[in-house]
């Protein structure tokens, strides 16, 4: 009898010493400092776009940036002493194949010596909080610059940065793998804008397609890079105005040059392109937009 107590107590202790160090590792677990996190999965999307039609983009839901900038409050080259002119052609944008291709070619048009293509969906879709996200490859080669990227929808009355610009993504095409989300405001734009960059491990931007999106809310903009969370920025960390509580449009385009990237240099091959999947919006049913 004395045994058999012996071997049950042991038994007990030891199955409550496991539960213990089980519990242990579950408590680590959950505060490392592992940024790979999953995706809030919003249901309610209020605005898509799969290029799934051939041609031309969606004119109700985009429009063309055309020009280099002249004519506009940012000047030439679009404030970043960029060299492109953007266009409408089907040579510089189209959609074949579930893809939307924007394609910078090396050329002499209207003055400059690149097109490429910029598209907006400003006055057609614009939306304050939820999930912004495209699926994305991008280009490759000195001097490229693509981007994914909002703006505040009052920029004709207040103009930039007092409108707002939250860049969901922006890389330099000599740096393949890396990429960055920033926002700008008054008091912190362009060089003294919030950023942090995001470095793909073992990986490249341009071989493969990557989902790059924010979730934003009135206090935070959360930004990923797939299903990794690597930055989050609040009103504490911007020394201006907080101007993210309003409607912003999305832009789409692929820059040549400019103050962020330098010029494109021998090495640098064309046309590139890049690549757009899928652009999705959706709705945080627990915020009034």
């Amino acid at each position: 009898m004395n045994l058999i107590v012996k071997f049950k107590t042991k038994t007990k202790l030891r199955f409550f010493s496991l539960s213990i160090l089980i519990a242990l590792i579950l408590v680590i677990s959950s505060c490392s400092n592992d940024e790979t996190q999953n995706v809030v999965n919003f249901k309610q999307i209020v605005m898509q776009d799969e290029f799934d039609v051939n041609g031309p983009i969606d004119s109700s839901l985009w429009s063309y940036d055309i020009g280099n900038g002249e004519g506009t409050d940012a000047g030439i080259g679009w404030g970043n002493n960029e060299l492109q002119y953007y266009t409408d052609r089907k040579e510089n944008i189209t959609v074949q194949n579930g893809v939307l291709i924007i394609s910078a070619k090396k050329e002499s048009y209207k003055g400059a010596s690149y097109t490429s293509a910029r598209i907006m969906s400003k006055g057609k879709f614009e939306q304050a909080y939820g999930r912004f996200e495209a699926r994305i490859r991008l280009p490759y080669g000195q001097g490229m610059w693509p981007a994914f990227w909002l703006l505040g929808n009052n920029i004709d009355d207040v103009q930039w940065p007092n409108c707002g610009e939250i860049d969901i993504m922006e890389n330099r095409g000599q740096e393949p793998s890396i990429t960055h989300g920033t926002v700008h405001g008054p008091g912190y734009s362009g060089g003294s804008a919030i950023t942090k960059s995001y470095d793909l491990v073992n990986d490249r931007f341009d071989t493969d397609f990557h989902v790059f999106g924010i979730e934003w809310g009135p206090q935070y903009i959360n930004f990923y890079v797939d299903d990794v969370l690597y930055n989050q920025i609040t009103p504490d960390d911007v020394p201006g105005e907080w101007v993210f509580d309003r409607p912003f449009y999305i832009v789409l385009n692929l820059a040549v040059g400019g103050s962020f990237v330098g010029s494109p240099n021998s090495e640098t091959s064309f046309p590139q392109t890049m690549l757009v999947d899928y652009v999705r919006v959706y709705k945080n049913n627990r915020i009034n937009n």
